[in-house]
């Protein structure tokens, strides 16, 4: 399986290059389509990202109370990705669940906090992410 893995510069200019093309009415091609739409819903980024070099450069800290950016919009754009495929199996069903009483961002923001603490616990054990606890994770939240 061919994975593809952009290094923390590509990532960014991604997002900014998508962001560019979307003001500026150019075709987007894949997923910058779905990283214009999620940039948008998310104004507070604009600035920046509407800045690439300094985009790039900038360090964003837990501890100077900073929510990484471009780490938020790759989380969504995951996000959008599995409940595309149903990947992990079960996904879209869940994601459907917190859609009869959540609107889309705020659905795909409670997934993403499933998904961010699955990510970290799998870090901190040194171990691959366990999609079944994700999924359950994003159940549970559904049925809250």
């Amino acid at each position: 399986m061919l994975m593809f893995n952009p290094s923390r510069e590509q990532v960014r200019r991604f997002f900014c290059e998508s962001w560019r093309k979307h003001r500026q009415r150019q075709v987007l091609e894949g997923a910058e389509a779905t990283a214009a739409d999620l940039i948008e819903q998310h104004p507070e980024y604009h600035a920046l990202l509407e800045n690439p070099e300094s985009a790039v450069e900038q360090e964003f800290t837990p501890e100077g109370g900073q929510m990484n950016p471009f780490l938020h919009l790759s989380l969504h754009l995951a996000i959008a990705d599995q409940i595309s495929i149903d990947q992990p199996f079960g996904i879209r069903a869940a994601y459907h669940a917190l859609r009869t009483r959540l609107d889309v961002h705020e659905a795909e923001h409670v997934i993403l906090e499933c998904l961010g603490e699955t990510l970290w616990r799998s870090q901190r054990e040194g171990t691959a992410m366990d999609a079944n606890q994700y999924l359950e994770c994003v159940r549970r939240s559904a049925g809250k």
